[in-house]
């Protein structure tokens, strides 16, 4: 045998249920954290949106009414009430954004942890390291 295949052969470790579950629960929240992060960024995108809005809002007529959707369907408010509510929903989204932040702060430190048990038991036959390919 080689010297490569004998050291192979010498750190094989056995996974138990535990460390499969650890293991999972891993791949799990890397997945969420994704998720969670893809929806940051379409809020961030949502509310450079609501913020143009807002600026374009202020070079308009004040005498004029202005259309804004609600659901389905747009309803004509005054430049003083539209901006109420522009500011309104960019306070809510805002809001949004930074619940969604706490929440991948705190999937980031359930996987740091997780992160500590695998790679101590497992040292270098685990890869817990994301592909920013």
């Amino acid at each position: 045998m080689s010297a490569t295949m004998k050291k192979a052969v010498a750190e094989d470790v056995n996974v138990t249920f535990e460390d499969q579950q650890k293991i999972n629960i891993f791949a799990r929240n890397t997945s969420r954290i994704t998720e969670l992060k893809d929806e940051i960024e379409l809020k961030k995108k949502e509310l450079q949106n609501l913020e143009d809005a807002c600026d374009d809002l202020m070079m308009l007529d004040d005498s004029l009414l202005i259309p804004y959707q609600i659901g389905d369907v747009f309803i004509s408010h005054s430049q003083e009430e539209t901006q109420e509510m522009l500011e309104a929903a960019k306070k809510a989204l805002e809001e949004e954004m930074e619940s969604l932040q706490s929440r991948v702060e705190s999937i980031q430190q359930v996987l740091s942890d997780l992160k500590i048990q695998l790679y101590a038991k497992f040292g270098n036959n685990i890869n817990l390291e994301a592909d920013d390919s």
